[in-house]
């Protein structure tokens, strides 16, 4: 079985704040707590530089198929999307393989009181280089960027084979049971990307360190 506790130290150190920041999914924010040390998550889910939105938007409410979908995969602020909104681009063009996963595990979250939201999947190439391109202009090389925003070319977003959960909550309960449907946290210092990396019910791969390898 491979740890999936995750300190809090690691995933500050790992740069969720970048990955925030250049729009790759959803991040986990340390707050200070009352003694000065690292205290209660918040949430913030982000799509590009400047745009946080919270689980159901500023009214709570959810957005249906195809709502505000620019064809590219991109989710606006203040829309969520499930794992059943399969009308969105995000959505539409992911490997069905891996949107069944997704549904079946959202569904069994669901049962054991936990939200799987959708903060990122299928995107254009076109769009992941405006992200990459955004990594790069923030942190100043493309190596440093590639840490967290891969190539378009080598990207699995590109290719409807990843999909980003949010929110932490909902990552963690995904850490500790994705396996049985598939499904496998891939990078160290994100964890809210997952892919199908094993059978269902079967052993999860190690852990890669970030999406540069």
């Amino acid at each position: 079985m491979r740890e999936t506790k995750r300190s809090g130290s690691l995933w500050a150190a790992g740069g969720l704040a970048l990955a925030a920041a250049v729009g790759v999914g959803s991040a986990a924010v340390l707050a200070p707590s009352s003694d000065g040390g690292l205290g209660a998550r918040t949430e913030m889910v982000t799509d590009r530089p400047g745009d946080a939105r919270t689980p159901g938007g500023p009214a709570g409410g959810r957005n249906g198929d195809g709502a505000a979908d620019q064809g590219n995969g991109a989710i606006p602020a203040g829309r969520t999307l499930t794992p059943f909104d399969t009308g969105h681009s995000a959505l539409k063009n992911l490997d069905p393989a891996l949107l069944k996963a997704v549904q079946q595990a959202a569904k069994d979250a669901k049962s054991a009181g936990v939200d799987l939201f959708v903060t990122a999947g299928w995107r254009s190439k076109e769009y992941q280089q405006r992200l990459l391109d955004q990594g790069v202009e923030k942190y100043g090389s493309l190596e440093q960027a590639r840490q967290f925003v891969q190539t378009p070319e080598k990207s699995r977003h590109t290719h409807g084979a990843a999909i980003d959960i949010g929110p932490t909550n909902a990552d963690d309960w995904l850490i500790r049971k994705g396996a049985a449907y598939g499904l496998c946290q891939v990078y160290a210092n994100e964890m809210w990307h997952f892919e199908l990396r094993t059978e269902p019910g079967g052993t999860c791969p190690e852990l890669e360190k970030d999406a540069s390898g």
